[in-house]
């Protein structure tokens, strides 16, 4: 039995060591451990930290990817080289074009007043890192000025009704393309090489079936020839040039390009290749009618280029918006499409000189306005900026090869 007096004993040390700022093992092991869970838990942050940074180490550029294929290009608005996006072009694509500073309103908005500033930042930006850039586009019905189609008097020129005077007013249309065509490639030879040259100038349900616009209700053809001389002549025989539209796997469409192109190339108009926009959607048009385009152009010894390329999540006549929820198996769906895709560019290298996407990311795109309103996903690279399947799909196309 133990005596009053021990438990005393035991009670006067204990109340010695609480005094003393001693602990006990068990109080001791506790710090121990939540100091460790601390240094696990900054360890585990620090390790994050490090993943998140190098993660984009591990995703494969898609202009070194290809690069032993064709150039990828990206079309972009001035203000996305000095936003995050310009971390997308430098590491994924090695070409870029204007998406709009470069259009004939843009650069020329009243006559004889060139705005440079623009097109000279994103030639800039491409010489820094090493891009090729693309012009689109010296001539389009669209976003151009109404300048251009005014007489001397300031009147409509397609108002006209006297034939002497539409002859004169003919003259002074063609005349100031001329100048328009001129000034830019002189200003821009040395540092583009591929030129959209016109844009859009066939319309299958317009008489003809080339486009009523302006520019052939008061010239016919002859802007187009127009355009091209002028092209080459300040541009001299290095850089290239292109005839660009859109629908260009349309079998109807197709045909009258065609026949307009190898009609101009017998007169000896310098046209070096077809622009095929290409924007596609998930559901058509056919990878096998795109791919009959490129080969039937280049049966005439055309170059093709993919100037425009997206694909929307949508069919074109349907109205409907996911939002921010875009089902899985529509991006899979995407995703499949442009595997096949890239499959037929990869096997017909010899025929397709560059790749062009219409934007870098889902963040930026036309489509998310045309044509309603609505929330559309037709790149490679999320709203975030990170890749998709679909992106996923289009580089696995070649490391499967390698």
């Amino acid at each position: 039995m133990v005596s009053l007096n021990m438990y005393r004993y035991v009670l006067l040390i204990f109340i010695l060591m609480i005094l003393g700022g001693c602990q006990t093992p068990s109080i001791n092991e506790d710090v121990k451990n939540v100091k460790q869970t601390s240094i696990n838990e900054d360890e585990s942050e620090k390790d994050e930290q490090e993943l998140e940074a190098n993660s984009d180490l591990t995703i494969p550029s898609l202009s070194e990817t290809f690069y032993d294929y064709f150039p990828i290009g990206a079309a972009i608005e001035p203000h996305q080289i000095s936003n995050e996006t310009s971390e997308l072009l430098i590491k994924h694509v090695n070409m870029l074009v204007a998406e709009n500073v470069m259009k004939p309103d843009a650069i020329q908005p009243t006559e004889g007043n060139f705005n440079w500033e623009p097109t000279d930042r994103i030639i800039e930006f491409a010489k820094e890192h090493n891009m090729e850039v693309r012009f689109h586009t010296l001539v389009w019905h669209s976003q151009v000025g109404d300048w251009f189609f005014k007489d001397e008097d300031g009147y409509p020129m397609i108002d006209e009704e006297n034939a002497e005077k539409r002859e004169q007013n003919k003259q002074l249309l063609l005349e100031r393309l001329k100048t328009h065509v001129t000034t830019i490639v002189e200003r821009y030879k040395d540092d583009i090489s591929s030129w959209d040259v016109v844009n859009e100038v066939v319309e299958p349900q317009d008489e003809d079936g080339m486009r009523a616009s302006e520019w052939y209700q008061i010239t016919g053809t002859e802007y187009i020839e127009t355009a091209f001389y002028a092209a080459r002549e300040a541009g001299g025989p290095d850089i290239k040039l292109y005839l660009n539209d859109y629908g260009t796997d349309h079998p109807k469409k197709r045909n009258i390009i065609y026949d307009l192109v190898s009609e101009l190339l017998e007169k000896g108009v310098p046209i070096d290749g077809i622009g095929h926009q290409t924007h596609i959607d998930i559901h058509g048009p056919t990878i096998a009618s795109i791919m009959e385009s490129i080969n039937k152009f280049n049966e005439l010894g055309l170059d093709n280029i993919i100037t425009e390329l997206d694909m929307s999540i949508y069919a074109w006549d349907d109205h409907q918006d996911f939002g921010n929820e875009i089902p899985l198996e529509i991006l899979n769906k995407q995703a499949e499409r442009y595997e096949a895709l890239f499959h037929e560019f990869v096997e017909n290298q010899d025929k397709i000189s560059e790749v062009v996407f219409w934007g870098m990311a889902d963040d930026h795109t036309w489509l998310h306005s045309f044509p309603v309103e609505r929330t559309n996903a037709p790149l490679l690279f999320d709203f975030n900026h990170q890749p998709k399947p679909a992106f996923w799909s289009v580089v696995n196309i070649v490391r499967d090869e390698e």
